[in-house]
């Protein structure tokens, strides 16, 4: 009896160990539904503040209150298109293409002094494209490919970035780019928005920080120089010198180079703490220059006060994170170099532009990411937006 019922114990513990089910390694992928949010949220605010303060300016020129809006909404709704196609293509397929986005970006920008060339406030900075109306602005392809191209010999130069002639190598590619952009389109912001990114980068990819420390003293000497230069009488720098003196003193030009820069402190004076309410900008009504491009943020301040100014910084911090956890787990070296070359795109033109607005550095042109009216600046934006979209579907959520 005794032997029946250990035979029976033995059974019964045997079947339910196959019952058991064996635990199993699962996989899931990760989409950042938060970046989306934060990327489609910003563009939605942008375009509710380009009709605000474009509306007035528009219906004198065009007849149409909506017409900067119709342009800035077609263009946002293509850029998403591409973000969309970009972010559901495994981002190691562009790797192959770094060298002829080098070339191409290299090859675009002295398109704009052929006929091809469309001018704009006395400097050429787009192309013509066969859709009427809408131009490409080489500078913004330059961006995104020089991320791409970055990243990938970030990845092939491994250790050898640490050394001081990979150093050397690393911070001598972008500057061809940076000199045509610079030289050829007259435009100074995108030049350093470029060079920006690639400090950056190579920056976050070498843990070597002496270099980047003597860098930036050479930098702060040079732009103290110049300044001391400029105020000291030096006409060397020509229209940008006469930027720098509004810039330390904008009320000695009021009604020229200083014109912009007070028009937008007194739009941010005016705003005060809550604003005056959506749409009730009165330095709109063509008293500031460039309202719905470069210097939307003081039409933010004066219409939503310090608070919306938070709010949209606030914004901007967050999209940032975002970028910051998706670069800290991506799969590889080149996905996260990827994401950090968009994170400092943004980074960079954000600062730069809210630092223009509120006189913090000298007048340049340069648009707020997202926000600012510009369809070749919202599209490779989004496009930049799919390739970290791209990575972050790579993540790999364990659960065992």
């Amino acid at each position: 009896m005794a032997a029946y019922e250990r035979e029976s114990i033995r059974e019964e513990r045997d079947s339910h160990r196959k019952a058991k089910p064996k635990k199993k390694e699962q996989s899931e992928y990760f989409f950042d539904y938060s970046l989306l949010f934060i990327v489609l949220f910003l563009l939605g605010f942008g375009l509710v503040m380009i009709y605000s303060a474009s509306s007035y300016q528009a219906f004198q020129e065009f007849g149409d209150t909506a017409h900067y809006l119709k342009r800035q909404l077609t263009a946002g709704i293509i850029g998403l298109g591409l973000m969309i196609v970009v972010a559901n293509i495994p981002y190691h397929f562009w790797e192959k293409f770094y060298l002829l986005g080098y070339l191409i970006a290299a090859g675009m920008i002295p398109l704009v002094l052929t006929p091809l060339g469309v001018k704009s406030h006395g400097a050429a900075r787009w192309i013509k494209t066969p859709v009427p109306g809408f131009n490409i602005q080489p500078a913004e392809v330059a961006k995104l490919c020089m991320i791409l191209f970055l990243a990938v010999m970030v990845c092939k130069m491994g250790k050898g970035i640490r050394t001081m002639k990979g150093f050397i190598v690393m911070t001598a590619f972008p500057m061809p780019i940076v000199l045509e952009v610079y030289v050829i389109t007259k435009n100074l912001s995108s030049a350093i928005i470029i060079l920006g990114i690639s400090v950056l980068m190579v920056f976050v990819a070498s843990p070597d920080y002496k270099k980047f420390v003597i860098m930036a003293l050479l930098v702060l000497t040079a732009a103290a120089l110049v300044v001391y230069l400029v105020v000291s009488g030096d006409n060397f720098l020509a229209f940008r010198g006469n930027r720098i003196k509004s810039w330390l003193d904008p009320e000695s030009d009021p009604t020229d180079t200083g014109f912009q820069t007070l028009q937008g402190l007194y739009a941010i004076g005016s705003g005060g703490v809550w604003g005056k309410g959506l749409g009730q900008s009165m330095q709109k009504l063509s008293f500031l220059p460039e309202a719905q491009n470069d210097m939307i943020f003081s039409i933010i301040c004066e219409e939503l006060g310090l608070f919306g100014a938070v709010a949209v910084i606030l914004m901007f911090v967050m999209l940032l994170w975002r970028m910051m956890v998706i670069a800290n787990n991506a799969p590889d070296l080149f996905g996260a170099m990827l994401v950090v070359g968009v994170m400092g795109h943004i980074t960079i033109q954000a600062i730069l532009n809210i630092a223009v607005v509120t006189a913090t550095i000298p007048n340049t042109g340069i648009s707020l990411p997202f926000i600012s009216y510009g369809g070749s600046s919202v599209m490779f934006l989004l496009i930049e937006v799919g390739l970290v979209l791209s990575v972050a579907r790579r993540i790999q959520l364990k659960e065992l």
